[in-house]
C-alpha cells in the first residue's frame, strides 16, 4: 500500500507549480545544446571533421543531467507517511526502534509534528512547501520543487556532479563558438546565440560547483543543511558542543554509509551512541 501511495505522491507531483520550473529547466538545456551543435563551436567542428566521440559524449553527459534531474524532482525523498513510519531501519539489522534506544535518554523522545500530527523520527522535519515531513531533512530545493531528504539525497550529489560537468563543458564549448567580426553590429548578430548560451552557463557553472562543494562537505561530515544553519534550535543538537557532530564517523565512513546504504537508518541509534560513549 505504501509503494502505491509514492507512486501516487510522483505522479501528482508532475503537474504541481513545479512543472512550470522542470519544463523551464528542459527548454533551456535543450535549447543550449542546440545552439552549440548548430553554431561553430568545436562540438560542431568536431562533427564536420567526422570526429562524433565529443559530439556524442556531451550529449550523453547533458542527457543523464536531464534524466537524473526528473528523477530527483519527482522521486519520493523520504516521506513520512505514518507513524509506524518513524521506526527507522538500523544498520545493524535490528528491526524496532524501541528495541535500541534507552528508555531514560529524554533527548531521544520523539515529538509530534504540529502541521501533520505525525511522529517525527529524529533528523526529520516539517517542509511548509511539501505539506510533509521529510526524513533526514536537507532542504527544499526550488530548483527542483522538491525536498532533498534520506532517500533522494545520493541522488541529487550525483545530479550536481553531471549537471556541473555538463554546464562547464558548454561554457567551454560556447566560449570556443565566439567569433571576431569588423564592427559590433555584425560581431552580435553573428555570436548572438552562442553568447546567450555562454552566459547562461557562466552563470549556472559556480552555482552548481557552489552546491557541489557545499553537499560534498555535508555528506563528508554527515549533516544536512538543516542542521548547519539551524544548529541553534535543534534540540537534539543543542545538547553538542558547539563544534560537535555527533552523526559523525570520519569521512570514509560517512561517504560510504551516505552513497552505499539504502533505505531508513535509526539515527537514534547513532546517536543515543555518540552521547554515551561521549559521557
Amino acid at each position: 500500500m505504501q509503494f502505491f501511495v509514492i507512486r501516487l505522491v510522483m505522479f501528482k507531483n508532475m503537474f504541481k507549480s513545479g512543472c512550470l520550473v522542470r519544463t523551464a529547466h528542459v527548454i533551456l538545456t535543450w535549447l543550449t545544446t542546440l545552439v552549440l551543435f548548430l553554431h561553430n563551436t568545436d562540438l560542431r567542428r568536431c562533427q564536420e571533421r567526422g570526429d562524433l566521440v565529443q559530439p556524442v559524449a556531451f550529449f550523453s553527459v547533458v542527457l543523464l543531467s536531464v534524466l537524473l534531474y526528473f528523477a530527483v524532482s519527482l522521486m519520493d525523498p523520504g516521506f513520512v507517511l505514518s507513524d509506524s513510519d518513524s521506526k527507522g531501519t538500523s544498520l545493524d539489522g535490528n528491526e524496532e526502534l524501541e528495541q535500541m534506544i534507552p528508555e531514560d535518554h529524554s533527548s531521544l523522545k520523539q515529538r509530534r509534528c504540529g502541521y501533520c500530527f505525525l511522529l517525527q523520527p529524529m533528523r526529520a522535519k516539517h517542509c511548509k512547501a511539501c505539506k510533509r515531513c521529510v526524513r533526514r531533512f536537507d532542504h527544499h530545493c526550488p530548483w527542483i520543487d522538491n525536498c532533498v531528504g534520506e532517500r533522494n539525497h545520493k541522488w541529487f550529489l550525483l545530479y550536481l556532479c553531471v549537471q556541473f560537468v555538463a554546464v562547464s563543458w558548454g561554457l567551454q564549448a560556447s566560449w570556443s563558438g565566439v567569433v571576431s567580426a569588423p564592427s559590433w553590429k555584425q560581431w552580435l548578430s553573428q555570436n548572438g546565440l552562442v553568447l546567450g548560451a555562454l552566459a547562461l552557463t557562466a552563470v549556472f557553472s559556480p552555482v552548481v560547483l557552489l552546491l557541489l562543494c557545499i553537499h560534498l562537505y555535508l555528506a563528508s561530515v554527515n549533516s544536512t543543511t538543516w542542521e548547519f544553519m539551524s544548529r541553534r534550535r535543534i534540540v537534539y543538537l543543542k545538547r553538542c558542543d558547539s563544534e560537535e557532530n555527533p552523526f559523525d564517523r570520519g569521512v570514509v565512513c560517512n561517504l560510504w554509509r551516505f552513497c552505499c546504504v539504502c533505505g531508513t537508518v535509526a539515527w537514534e541509534r547513532i546517536y543515543s551512541r555518540h552521547t554515551h560513549t561521549a559521557v
